[in-house]
C-alpha cells in the first residue's frame, strides 16, 4: 500500500479532443485522460521534465463531471479559397459551425507519491486540452493507493489505465512519439454527478 497525496482541480467546463481530431458536425469529449493528455499535464506542472519521456511523477488520476454540453463554435478551414473579380483576386476562408460536446463542471484528481510534487501542483492551473479550458487547484488530501482506488465518495470517476492486456482498446496516437496508445478504463463510483 502506498501512500498518495491527491490533488483535486476543478473549473467551470473542459474539453478532451476525440482522438481523432477529426471536424465533423458535432464533436464530443472523451471521457478518459489519454497517456499524452496526462504526460502533457505533468509537464505544464514540473516543466524541469520536459526532456524526459514518459508519466514520472502521477501515479493515478480520476476525472468526474455534472453533463456535457452541446456548443457551437466557429471554425475556419486551414486553406485560402481564391475567386477573381475583374481583375482583382479576392481571397476567403470558409467558416462553418461545428456542435462541440464539453464536460460541464469538471473534477480531476491526481495522486502522486511525494508531498513536494502535491503541493507544486497545487500553486497551479492546469488544462485538460484547450488553453481556456482551465482547472483550478482546490485541496489536497492524503490517501493511499487502496482508498484512491476504492473510495467511491472521495474519488469517483474515469481513469484510463494505460496498458494492453485483453480488456484495453486504442485511445488515439501519443503526441510526442506518434506511436499508438492503449488502455482500459476503470471506473470508480459515479463519475457523472447528480446536481
Amino acid at each position: 500500500m502506498e501512500k498518495y497525496y491527491v490533488v483535486r482541480y476543478s473549473g467551470q467546463f473542459g474539453f478532451i479532443k476525440p482522438w481523432t481530431a477529426v471536424r465533423d458536425s458535432e464533436t464530443f469529449s472523451q471521457q478518459f485522460l489519454t497517456p499524452s493528455i496526462v504526460e502533457g499535464i505533468e509537464k505544464k506542472l514540473f516543466p524541469e521534465l520536459l526532456s524526459k519521456t514518459g508519466i514520472n511523477k502521477i501515479k493515478g488520476h480520476r476525472l468526474s463531471y455534472t453533463q456535457v454540453s452541446s456548443q457551437q463554435e466557429v471554425i475556419q478551414t486551414r486553406g485560402w479559397n481564391s475567386t477573381r473579380q475583374g481583375k482583382q483576386i479576392l481571397f476567403e476562408r470558409p467558416k462553418a459551425i461545428l456542435l462541440r460536446g464539453v464536460l460541464l463542471e469538471p473534477v480531476l484528481h491526481l495522486a502522486f507519491a511525494s508531498k513536494e510534487d502535491a503541493d507544486i501542483a497545487l500553486t497551479q492551473h492546469i488544462c485538460l486540452c484547450r488553453n481556456e479550458d482551465i482547472l483550478l487547484p482546490i485541496k489536497l488530501e492524503e490517501s493511499d493507493s487502496v482508498a484512491f482506488d476504492e473510495d467511491t465518495e472521495r474519488f469517483s470517476g474515469y481513469e484510463l489505465i494505460f496498458e494492453k492486456n485483453e480488456k484495453s482498446f486504442i485511445v488515439g496516437y501519443h503526441r510526442f512519439t506518434n506511436e499508438p496508445m492503449h488502455g482500459w478504463l476503470k471506473i470508480i463510483g459515479t463519475p457523472v454527478k447528480q446536481f
